[in-house]
């Protein structure tokens, strides 16, 4: 049974956050919407896309989207929620960086942390 908020059909939107790629942001991990693939980055990130997305379009449930991360986490719960496996990529390509994209990271990163 799939849970509510979770679209294990929806690929994800790209291998980088939607809204960092168009303004030439950065980001430090990457989360993706289990509802509607969206890619954002987390809440350590300088803005937080993914939770915005979450807020916004009313889809609470992420999953990360780092390599060797299966986790998923609802906003509105604010903790881990068990969820179906999603179709694939289930992370961005394991040659990209994180922080990311290359080139685009700032020297000072770390201090820009949330």
């Amino acid at each position: 049974m799939t849970s509510v908020g979770i679209d294990p059909s929806v690929p994800p939107s790209g291998t980088g956050c939607v809204e960092c790629e168009v303004s030439g942001g950065w980001w430090f991990h990457l989360r993706r919407c289990a509802q509607c693939g969206h890619v954002g980055c987390c809440d350590s990130s300088p803005s937080r896309h993914a939770r915005r997305h979450a807020a916004e379009a009313g889809h609470p449930v992420i999953r990360s989207f780092e390599p060797g991360e299966r986790w998923f986490w609802d906003f509105t719960r604010e903790g881990v929620v068990d969820g179906p496996e999603l179709a694939p990529p289930g992370h961005h390509p394991s040659d990209q960086p994180a922080p990311g994209p290359r080139g685009r990271v700032p020297a000072d990163w770390r201090t820009r942390l949330h």
